[in-house]
């Protein structure tokens, strides 16, 4: 599963994942408590594949491993937490 694969790069404030030589990303900024996801991108070339949702539920599996809520920044986020109610005890 490649949300596995999913990193949180502290140092520049993202997760990533690499994929076919690129790296798609979502950068945050931490709140008290909470993970607030700015942006999500995934590189043109590999877009419609699926990549950014992996991404996301990653970043959010990392999250919740933090024992933190997310704050959806970004419509991409925002809509993957609709669709995904399985993650629901994470919005903050």
């Amino acid at each position: 599963m490649a949300a596995a694969s999913v990193r949180d790069n502290k140092a520049q404030s993202r997760f990533e994942l690499d994929v076919e030589g690129a790296v798609a990303f979502a950068n945050y900024r931490l709140a008290p408590g909470a993970v607030i996801i700015t942006h999500t991108e995934t590189p043109r070339a590999r877009r419609g594949r699926g990549i950014a949702s992996e991404l996301v539920q990653g970043a959010l599996q990392l999250i919740r491993a933090d024992r933190l809520k997310v704050v959806a920044g970004c419509g991409f986020v925002a809509d993957y937490l609709r669709k995904h109610p399985e993650f629901a005890d994470l919005a903050g």
